[in-house]
């Protein structure tokens, strides 16, 4: 069994994690980390992972972006095994991930699914044929409640794009304005915030006549919840470094 410490209990991932490791005995969340402190809470919630008394296997982070630094620290200190699936993560956290992984394993994606993970293939395979005659273009959907845009999974799908990109792409948040160039150089990346979406990416490739959709949508959170529960188990079991959903793909 994998013993979790859930970071960001009380939010809307954290209570799907939370579901879906009692529905599975493989997993046992023993403690939450959170702002509001739930005493109705199956397991004890506290403020910070050094306020955690219970033993533990791994911490998985579905919280905020500022909170991400301090929990690093955290883990680094305790010597647990963290899963940040936090998204909207500055540069320098992420360097800040890549310090910390030197002396305890840390597993970081942008998104925890699978099919997402795909797709990111499916791009990668089909841009280099594309990229000198088509225009690129991206639109994301979420939930209103969502804080960052784009999301992370839009600059992850954007990034795998350009890392086969002949000549860079530049990325263009929105086309606000009136003398606007397009030029294929750049990609659009459009963000749509309503109702509760759990995650919505289309990646266009509109060329001269004919247009390529490939689009992705999460019909529910569990997919993320699911991807997180899997990573925990898989971190667990490895050396220090910094772990991605290919490592986990490949496992």
């Amino acid at each position: 069994m994998t013993k979790i410490i859930l970071s960001g209990a009380q939010g809307r991932m954290g209570k799907v994690i939370t579901q879906l490791a009692t529905e599975n005995s493989a997993y046992e969340i023993v403690a939450g980390i959170d702002r509001q402190v739930d005493t109705s809470a199956t397991f004890p919630i506290c403020h910070t992972l050094a306020d955690v008394k219970e033993s533990a296997d791994v911490v998985i982070d579905f919280s905020y972006f500022e909170n991400v630094p301090a929990l690093l620290d955290d883990a680094q200190a305790s010597a647990l095994p963290i899963v940040v699936a936090t998204t909207g993560l500055p540069e320098e956290t992420l360097k800040k991930m890549e310090s910390v992984s030197q002396t305890i394993p840390v597993f970081f994606s942008a998104n925890m699914s699978l099919g997402i993970n795909v797709l990111i293939q499916a791009l990668q395979k089909i841009t280099p044929s594309l990229e000198a005659d088509f225009d690129i273009e991206m639109i994301e959907k979420h939930h209103n409640q969502k804080k960052d845009a784009p999301s992370g999974t839009a600059l992850l799908l954007a990034d795998s794009i350009n890392d086969v990109c002949q000549t860079k792409k530049e990325y263009v948040f929105g086309r606000q304005g009136n003398h606007n160039e397009n030029l294929r150089s750049q990609m659009g990346i459009h963000a749509v915030r309503g109702g509760t979406i759990p995650g919505e990416h289309t990646v266009l490739f509109a060329g001269q006549d004919e247009l390529i959709e490939l689009k992705h949508t999460a019909l529910s959170r569990d997919i993320f919840a699911n991807g997180a529960l899997k990573a925990a188990a898989f971190l667990v079991k490895q050396k220090p470094g910094l772990y991605s959903m290919n490592d986990l793909l490949a496992h």
